[in-house]
């Protein structure tokens, strides 16, 4: 079954009768919002479920909303959940967490949902990729890595929690382009998210993985894995002995990034209701914190700006991925 057919019939399949749908408004001054619903379009343990449930917990805790469900529907890089957003259509009570990785796979797998026809809401954070390997790699540093990769691009396979298209699939092709190697040689396994990654590169099913190196945290401090490189312009606070792979001699920074959308026609009360909600949780020393925590950078945008940037990041995408053949 091609991914456009699996889009459509995993999405009919998801769309249940919901009850009312419209965000149940506080019934007095200052009460928690009730009957939301955030899907994460990939499996549990990656950066968007982590995000999802992290956003949920502190919305909770700081009693902006009492109750919200967090549920996965993965498949297809994401659109699976995508088609199921705009299934939805003027449903108030669902939002899906994305990010850049379903831009890419919605023009990768030449998708017929697109975001285009979301409601955006916020950005909510930004996170530098990392270049990482199990304990028993035999490569220490980027540099012995990128030898060997060169040598043989094609059997060094990297893996990534994303479909061709999302960032973990850019990530590599960009690399590979950077340190000289041809990316239509690179052999790419494709996760569907980092819960399924991370046991890939723990098992040395894989030379290396490139993903959102706060989805590896646990695993490095546990001795696990090694991360060998970040992506960010600057050294990561918490893997401060970690190189930038500008540091290392490779002239290439890569970011990350993750937001939230709704369905399609939905009301501009319940669209104000998220936004709003999203707003005050950004606002929140619990959120403060859990940025601080997993290293994530502030990336807040609500609203139009979000819109506008969205769209601007759906132009790049598809032109990174028609240069590389892809789209």
């Amino acid at each position: 079954m091609n991914v456009r057919a699996l889009v459509a019939v995993v999405a009919l399949m998801g769309v249940t009768a919901c009850g009312a749908t419209a965000v149940e408004r506080p019934t007095a001054e200052g009460a928690p919002l009730s009957g939301l619903r955030l899907m994460v379009p990939n499996t549990p343990g990656g950066g968007y479920d982590t995000t999802a449930r992290t956003a949920a917990k502190v919305m909770e805790e700081a009693r902006i909303a009492a109750g919200v469900q967090v549920f996965n529907l993965p498949g297809a890089g994401g659109t699976v959940g995508l088609q199921r957003t705009i299934n939805e259509k003027g449903n108030g009570k669902l939002a899906m967490q994305m990010g850049l990785g379903v831009v890419g796979a919605s023009h990768a797998s030449r998708s017929a949902a697109t975001l285009d026809q979301t409601t955006p809401l916020v950005r909510l954070i930004e996170e530098a990729g990392a270049i990482v390997v199990s304990k028993d790699s035999p490569y220490r540093t980027i540099g012995e890595l990128i030898e060997a990769w060169k040598k043989d691009p094609g059997k060094l396979a990297v893996g990534g929690g994303s479909s061709p298209g999302g960032p973990d699939h850019l990530l590599p092709m960009r690399l590979a382009k950077a340190v000289g190697i041809d990316p239509r040689k690179v052999g790419f396994v494709s996760y569907d998210g980092g819960g399924e990654l991370l046991p890939a590169i723990l098992g040395n099913k894989i030379a290396f993985g490139a993903s959102g190196y706060g989805e590896f945290l646990d695993q490095v401090k546990a001795g696990q894995l090694r991360i060998l490189a970040v992506t960010s312009e600057q050294p990561i606070h918490v893997l401060k002995d970690v190189p930038t792979l500008k540091s290392a001699g490779i002239d290439l920074v890569f970011t990350n990034w993750r937001g939230v959308v709704a369905p399609p026609g939905i009301g501009e009360a319940d669209k104000k209701a998220w936004i709003d909600a999203f707003t005050r949780m950004h606002a929140t020393q619990q959120w403060k914190d859990e940025l601080a925590k997993r290293g994530w950078t502030d990336a807040f945008l609500a609203g139009d700006a979000f819109a506008a940037y969205l769209t601007e990041q759906d132009r790049a995408v598809a032109a990174i991925l028609s240069e590389l053949g892809l789209s």
